[in-house]
C-alpha cells in the first residue's frame, strides 16, 4: 500500500464537509502513482469513484494532464506542413446510438492539408460502444499493428495519426479495467478529451455533453499555461460530431481571450434534422461510410457534408460555412477523401512490407 497515495485519497474521499480539492502537483502525483501501479488496486478504485462523486476541478485535471504528458506518448510535428494539427478528443467508450462521422471528417481534413491526430483504445466501459479503432479497421487501416515510430511515419507521410492506447500507452491502458469495476466513467474520461498526445502546438477539439465540463476544460488548460486553441463541441454522444436534430453549440477558446460562442443551425444551411442512427452491425456502418466516399446520396452523406463544411471553415481552409459546404462536396465528389484513404492504406502496407524485407 502507498501511504503517500492514501493521504491524497483521504483528501478527495472525505465527503462534503471535510474533503478537499487536490492541488495541481498533488493531482499529478496521484495520477502518476496510479499509472505506475504504485497505488494498490483498492486505492485506485476508491480514488476513481471518490473523485467522480466529488467532481474534478480544472486544476486537478491540469495535474492529471501533467502526468499524462510526462509518461505518455507524443507524435512529433510534421516537417512538411504549416497547418495547425487538429487533435480530436472523442470519448473512448464509443458510440451506441448515432453513426460516427469523425473518421470521414478526418479524411476530408487531411485531404485538404490539415493534419489530424486521434486517440483511443478498444471497446471500453461503461458504454462499450463502437470505438474509432474498429471503424478504421473496417476501412482497411489497422492502427493496432503499428508501433509509435511507425505511426509517426504514417502521420508524417499522410497527415493522419492515431495513438492506440494498448500499444502506445500501456500505462494508460492499465487503468481501463477499473472503469468496468467501478461501473462509472472516472475523471480520467474527462481529462482524455483534452489530452494532446502531440509534441507541438495543436488545435484541440473536444466533445462534451454537460456544460460544466466545458468550464473544466478551460480551467485545466489555463492552469497549465501553454499556448492553446480549444474548440468545444456539444456533439453527438459527447463526440466532436455536430448534431443535426438541434442547434450545434460550439465554444471557441484561445489563450488569454474570452470564450466565443457559436451556434450553427442545420436549417440555415438546408440540412434536415436527422442524425443517422448507428446501424445494427459494424459492417453495415462501414458500408455506409464507404458509400459516402463514393459520393452516394444518403443521410450520412448529409452529416458528412455538414461536419466537413464546419471543420474546413473553422480550420481556416474556407472563408465561410457556405464555402465549406461547396469544398466538402468537391472533395467527396472528386474522390479526394477516398484517395486519401487509399493513400493511408498504401503507406501502411509499404511500411509493413519494408519491415518484412
Amino acid at each position: 500500500m502507498s501511504k503517500a497515495f492514501r493521504e491524497l485519497l483521504k483528501k478527495v474521499g472525505s465527503g462534503n464537509h471535510t474533503g478537499e480539492n487536490l492541488t495541481r502537483s498533488e493531482a499529478a502525483a496521484a495520477t502518476k502513482m496510479m499509472l505506475l501501479a504504485e497505488a494498490t488496486p483498492a486505492q485506485i478504485g476508491a480514488f476513481m469513484i471518490a473523485h467522480r462523486i466529488k467532481r474534478p476541478t480544472g486544476e486537478e485535471l491540469a495535474g492529471m494532464l501533467d502526468a499524462y504528458y510526462e509518461l505518455g506518448p507524443k507524435l512529433q510535428p510534421k516537417k512538411s506542413s504549416n497547418s495547425p494539427v487538429i487533435v480530436m478528443g472523442i470519448p473512448y467508450d464509443g458510440r451506441s446510438r448515432t453513426a460516427p462521422i469523425n473518421p470521414i471528417t478526418a479524411l476530408i481534413l487531411t485531404s485538404a492539408g490539415v493534419p489530424v491526430i486521434m486517440h483511443g483504445g478498444d471497446r471500453m466501459p461503461t458504454k462499450e460502444g463502437i470505438p474509432l479503432i474498429e471503424i478504421w479497421q473496417g476501412l482497411g487501416i489497422d492502427w493496432t499493428k503499428l508501433s509509435l515510430t511507425e505511426t509517426q511515419q504514417i502521420f508524417e507521410s499522410t497527415g493522419l495519426g492515431f495513438i492506440y492506447l494498448p500499444n502506445h500507452f500501456t500505462l494508460g491502458a492499465g487503468l481501463v479495467p477499473y472503469r468496468d469495476q467501478i461501473g462509472k466513467r472516472p475523471p480520467f474520461a474527462t481529462m482524455e478529451l483534452i489530452w494532446c498526445p502531440y509534441a507541438g502546438d495543436a488545435h484541440i477539439i473536444s466533445g462534451f455533453v454537460h456544460p460544466p465540463t466545458e468550464n473544466m476544460f478551460r480551467g485545466a488548460l489555463e492552469t497549465r499555461g501553454f499556448p492553446y486553441y480549444l474548440t468545444t463541441i456539444k456533439g453527438l454522444e459527447g463526440s466532436c460530431d455536430l448534431p443535426r436534430e438541434r442547434t450545434a453549440i460550439i465554444g471557441i477558446i484561445k489563450q488569454n481571450t474570452e470564450l466565443q460562442r457559436l451556434h450553427l443551425s442545420h436549417n440555415d444551411y438546408g440540412f434536415s434534422n436527422i442524425n443517422p442512427p448507428l446501424p445494427p452491425t459494424t459492417n453495415e456502418l462501414i458500408t455506409q461510410i464507404e458509400s459516402v466516399l463514393k459520393g452516394e446520396p444518403s443521410e450520412i452523406m448529409q452529416s458528412a457534408i455538414w461536419n466537413g463544411a464546419f471543420y474546413l471553415w473553422h480550420c481556416g481552409i474556407c472563408p465561410t460555412m457556405e464555402a465549406g459546404i461547396a469544398v466538402t462536396k468537391e472533395i467527396i465528389n472528386n474522390n479526394n477523401a477516398a484517395q486519401k484513404l487509399e493513400e493511408i492504406r498504401g503507406a501502411i502496407a509499404a511500411l509493413q512490407l519494408a519491415y518484412k524485407t
